[in-house]
C-alpha cells in the first residue's frame, strides 16, 4: 500500500521562532515521502531559507502579518509555496552572492540557496500585496536496480 502523499498547509506569524515548527512539519512530511537524506535535507534548507525572506524581507518581521507555506505533491513533484504579505521586490535586482564585490555582504543568499537546492523556484506577486514563492523538486523515479546480485 502506497503512503499516502502529505498535503499541509501552515500559517504563521512573522517571528523568526516559529521557523522551526515549520522545519518540524515539513521534515515530517517529507519523511512520509521516504526521500534520500540528503535531497530532503535539501528541501528543507529551501524551505527554511523562503520563510525567513517571507518573514524578515516580505514582512518586515511585523507581528500583525503571516506567512502561509503549502506543501503537497503534484505531477511527481514536491511542491512549496511560501506567501508573505510584503510589499514584493524585483529578484533582478538581489545581486549574486558569489561575485567578488558581494562575498561579505549579509543579503543575497536565500534565493542563491534555493535555487541551488532546488529544480525551479518561482515568484509570484499578488496585485493586493504579497509575494509567493514556490519551490519545486522532482521525485525521484522507481527505485533503480542496484546492480547485479552476487551469488551464494
Amino acid at each position: 500500500m502506497a503512503a499516502e502523499e502529505p498535503q499541509v498547509h501552515l500559517a504563521i506569524g512573522s517571528q523568526f521562532e516559529n521557523i522551526e515548527l515549520v522545519q518540524i512539519v515539513v521534515e515530517e512530511s517529507l519523511r512520509k515521502l521516504d526521500l534520500a537524506e540528503d535531497v530532503a535535507h535539501s528541501i528543507s534548507l529551501a524551505v527554511q531559507e523562503a520563510v525567513a525572506n517571507a518573514i524578515k524581507h516580505g514582512n518586515q518581521q511585523s507581528p500583525e502579518k503571516r506567512v502561509e507555506i503549502d506543501f503537497g505533491v503534484e505531477d511527481g513533484e514536491v511542491v512549496i509555496e511560501v506567501t508573505d504579505q510584503g510589499a514584493g521586490f524585483d529578484p533582478r535586482q538581489v545581486r549574486d552572492p558569489r561575485m567578488p564585490d558581494n562575498l561579505l555582504r549579509p543579503n543575497g543568499r536565500g534565493i542563491f540557496f534555493m535555487s541551488s537546492f532546488m529544480d525551479d523556484i518561482q515568484f509570484d506577486f499578488k496585485p493586493e500585496g504579497g509575494t509567493v514563492v514556490t519551490l519545486r523538486k522532482r521525485l525521484p523515479s522507481a527505485p533503480m536496480a542496484s546492480g547485479p546480485r552476487e551469488e551464494d
